[in-house]
């Protein structure tokens, strides 16, 4: 079957979040969120290397919205479900259809770190990919110094798989780093 042809939810929800695809109009609400956490963000993250336009954001968002539906690219927003803010954002990228093996990215707004809001997310996105996409093995891929993220990932019962030594460039291309590689798969 042909990727785009896979029908599944477009949105679900956790305890605390509503987490759905990307939409037009949501780059305010994300490029707010990007600004906030930038100091957080520079260390892990490529699009925080160098300074964001709202249309830039925006633009971004709506490049993502099209590879939802293409099902090239899974980008997902969290929402907190009593506010209504925008919390992260995540979603299910380097997909391969075939094997159905999807990796878990995420970024969370600095001001709602440390409530547990990304661990939930983690854990849903896992569950929706295993119940709705059939996924027989899903990874969160991170720096071996990311101790944030490595957290996330243990947490939510993630095993670590391997480190990669020398695996890749650190974010602005001065030295090598290490790649933790934590995995689920179906049993």
């Amino acid at each position: 079957m042909k990727p785009i042809l896979i029908d599944f939810p477009y949105e679900f929800e956790t305890e605390r979040l509503h987490i759905r695809y990307p939409i037009p109009g949501d780059g305010t609400a994300v490029h707010q969120a990007i600004q906030s956490s930038i100091e957080e963000l520079k260390p892990w993250m490529p699009f925080a290397q160098s300074e964001q336009t709202l249309d830039d954001v925006e633009a971004n968002i709506r490049e993502s919205h099209a590879d939802f539906l293409k099902r090239t690219d899974l980008r997902l927003l969290l929402f907190n479900k009593n506010s209504g803010s925008l919390i992260g954002s995540s979603g299910l990228h380097r997909i391969d259809w075939t094997l159905r093996k999807f990796e878990i990215g995420y970024w969370i707004d600095s001001r709602y770190s440390g409530e547990g809001f990304m661990s939930e997310a983690v854990s849903g996105i896992s569950d929706f990919a295993f119940d709705h996409l059939e996924a027989k093995r899903v990874e969160i891929r991170c720096n071996k110094d990311n101790f944030r993220s490595r957290k996330v990932a243990e947490r939510v019962n993630f095993e670590l798989e391997a480190i990669l030594r020398n695996d890749s460039l650190s974010i602005n291309g001065e030295e090598l780093i290490d790649t933790c590689v934590y995995a689920k798969i179906t049993k």
